[in-house]
């Protein structure tokens, strides 16, 4: 099969029925042959497509060319007239990982940082990939959603990981490059076989490949059939999940305990995946079930690992990035949305509602601010004015998020915390109302 534009629109299509149509395309553009291939023919279909796209190029800076190799990117990318951006990361070998994960994991660090609410994360994954994935992750024990490979598209931050190329082979990407005239970066790292991917690529993949010509296909077909091995893993999981409340990030421990601790794994497995989060090794789930879940009520045991952690407060686990999101400076209302920054999601003003903020007050200008401390408010329907502190304790907001809700100012007044409450004299009948969406766990 000759890789085109049309094949490649078609790939997208059949995501599209996943994940709906993307706010904008995050190409992960590396400058070698593969994500070469991949912007060139997503170029091409630029007005068919009418969705936005950004080139986004990672220097791991581990090699005295990798200067040239951004600069290179950003030559391509803007001959195709497609947007580019380059980030530098600092890989941390010493995390105990290997050079290899380190490196990915700020790569994808990296391009998560990039990706806003409905956007897709691109990459040029292929089926020889899924080939040596599928063979890695046997030989490191992997269950059956490692052994179903590299997923099409699955859930990532506020968006998706999309790999639409994964049933193209390399031969059909260096025809569709040579066919084109395409340039691309040749990493000399691709062909150090002290790295398990380049061992298994040069050495395990060609031998396998002259007994069995066809290995690539035939390991694409057992990952299929593992797929579906894990896709019922997946239903399980989710039929466990609404019984539970149906919200991944929030898993209430009396009614998970009531699981048999096979499909508690499964569980969290799956939410984390839900919320585009990495799952953890044997040994942090079983921390999760042996340390976060008995602890007392009132205790905040935390199990972390790059990317992800869990915390439990009450009678809940939550599952959250590693690293909260910073706070954004102050914000001016100039719109009907405010994005408030990854994982935090978005507040909008809704006009004509029965109830709500002043439309006065929106046009006298407002601000979306943080806790700093010492904030006093007077919610709709209370006869004083509380410490928001005292608050948002009673109110039982979990304790890494109070200083994470939006506070809408007009002036030196605080007039909204949230969607959680209006201050008695901001309110109006009709008025604006404060919606936040896609929010993280409150209570």
């Amino acid at each position: 099969m000759t890789l085109n534009a049309g094949i490649l629109r078609q790939q997208l299509g059949q995501l599209e029925l996943v994940a709906g149509k993307p706010s904008r395309y995050v190409i992960a553009f590396s400058g070698g042959l593969d994500s070469t291939v991949l912007l060139h023919v997503l170029a091409s279909l630029r007005d068919e497509l009418g969705v936005p796209m950004v080139a986004v190029h990672v220097d791991h800076g581990l090699h005295e060319d990798s200067g040239a190799w951004g600069e290179h990117c950003r030559a391509v990318a803007e001959e195709l007239r497609v947007d580019y951006r380059s980030r530098s990361v600092t890989v941390q070998p010493e995390s105990g990982k290997g050079p290899e994960a380190s490196a990915r994991d700020a790569r994808y660090e990296a391009l998560h940082a990039e990706l806003a609410y409905g956007d897709w994360l691109l990459s040029a994954h292929h089926r020889e990939d899924q080939a040596e994935t599928l063979l890695l992750n046997l030989i490191r024990g992997s269950g059956p959603m490692g052994i179903a490979g590299i997923g099409a598209i699955r859930r990532f931050g506020p968006g998706w990981l999309a790999r639409p190329l994964l049933q193209t082979s390399r031969a059909e990407l260096k025809e569709y490059a040579e066919r084109e005239a395409l340039d691309w970066v040749e990493d000399p790292s691709n062909a150090d076989r002290r790295f398990d991917r380049n061992f298994m690529r040069h050495d395990v993949l060609p031998r396998l490949r002259s007994r069995w010509p066809d290995i690539a296909a035939r390991l694409q077909r057992s990952a299929s059939v593992s797929g579906e091995a894990a896709q019922l893993l997946s239903d399980l999981a989710e039929i466990d999940l609404a019984s539970l409340g149906g919200r991944p990030e929030r898993l209430p421990i009396d009614r998970l305990l009531a699981l048999s601790n096979a499909r508690q794994r499964n569980l969290l497995r799956h939410a984390l995946r839900r919320l585009g989060l990495p799952t953890p090794t044997m040994i942090q789930l079983e921390r999760i079930l042996t340390e976060v879940m008995p602890a007392r009520e009132d205790a905040q045991p935390l199990v972390s690992w790059p990317g992800a952690a869990v915390r439990r407060y009450r009678n809940a686990l939550y599952l959250l990035p590693e690293k909260l999101v910073e706070l954004p400076k102050p914000i001016e209302v100039s719109g009907s949305e405010v994005p408030l920054g990854t994982g935090l999601g978005v507040l909008r003003f809704v006009p004509g509602e029965a109830r709500g903020l002043s439309q006065g007050l929106l046009e006298r200008g407002i601000q979306v601010r943080f806790r700093e401390g010492g904030e006093e408010f007077r919610p709709e329907g209370q006869a004083h004015t509380r410490k928001l502190k005292k608050l948002l304790q009673q109110e039982g907001i979990v304790p890494w998020m109070r200083d994470r809700l939006p506070l809408v100012y007009a002036g030196d007044e605080l007039v909204a915390v949230g969607d959680l409450w209006l201050a008695k004299a901001a309110v109006s009948e009709p008025g604006v109302a404060v919606r936040w969406t896609d929010r993280p766990a409150l209570h």
